[in-house]
């Protein structure tokens, strides 16, 4: 037989897992990845007026990273695009994920390794727009996780 006080503590444990079960399934197990484009944020800045966005969302169960990018006013047609880590803004990196299709408002997906989400997921990744005028990158953005 259990006395008052067990009781009460074992309820109250009970409602703490339930809570700390409900934050847990709240939080889910996808992100949501964005970034700003811009010719300021590449490194080193150029001159061109290009902007962009990227929207998309990360799977932690699946590792499933899922993106759209959209710019416009390059000075010519992008002839790479990447994502590039680990860097945090105002670094240069290597490229880790390469876009198979560099068009704006081209949608793509890319399974990533265990370091390669540590990273992104700590705010290491940027992805930039190459064109034959910037070979280096026309307009870059540091990814943002929510």
């Amino acid at each position: 037989m259990f006395t008052r006080s067990q009781i009460l503590r074992g309820g109250s444990a009970a409602l703490v897992l339930a809570a700390l079960g409900a934050c847990a399934s709240a939080a889910g197990p996808s992100v949501s990845v964005s970034s700003t484009l811009s010719s300021a944020a590449e490194v080193p800045p150029n001159q061109s007026t290009a902007t962009g966005t990227l929207q998309g969302s990360y799977d932690k169960q699946s590792k499933l990273l899922s993106w759209k990018l959209v710019y416009s006013g390059l000075s010519g047609p992008a002839t790479m695009a990447h994502f590039h880590g680990p860097a945090m803004a105002g670094e240069n990196a290597g490229v880790v994920v390469p876009l198979a299709n560099p068009a704006s408002a081209a949608e793509s997906t890319a399974t990533l390794t265990d370091a390669q989400a540590a990273d992104m997921l700590a705010g290491k990744w940027y992805i930039n727009v190459h064109t034959a005028a910037n070979p280096g990158g026309e307009i870059r953005g540091q990814l943002i996780i929510k």
